[in-house]
């Protein structure tokens, strides 16, 4: 797919999918599991557990405990906002 929307598209749901999936639910990411995510895939971006337990509760609109799928493409549109600079070097 190369560097098309439709592969970064794909690139992100395989991600969400590499990290949700480590537990018994499947479709959404527990806080153990963005993490995980945060920790590989952004070394340094979360810090201690407040900040972790702060950044989840704000990710979890619907307050059931985990982060659905498109709780977490928010995630990724606010990354690229703040990174915007980033991405255009």
């Amino acid at each position: 797919m190369g560097d098309s929307m439709l592969g970064a598209m794909a690139v992100l749901k395989k991600n969400f999918d590499k990290y949700a999936g480590t537990d018994a639910e499947k479709g959404s990411m527990s806080k153990a599991e963005l993490s995980e995510m945060l920790h590989q895939e952004i070394p340094g971006m979360i810090g201690d557990k407040k900040q972790l337990d702060q950044f989840f509760t704000a990710l979890d609109e619907d307050k059931d405990g985990t982060v659905s799928f498109n709780e977490y493409i928010v995630l990724v549109g606010s990354l690229m906002m703040m990174l915007k600079e980033m991405f255009d070097q």
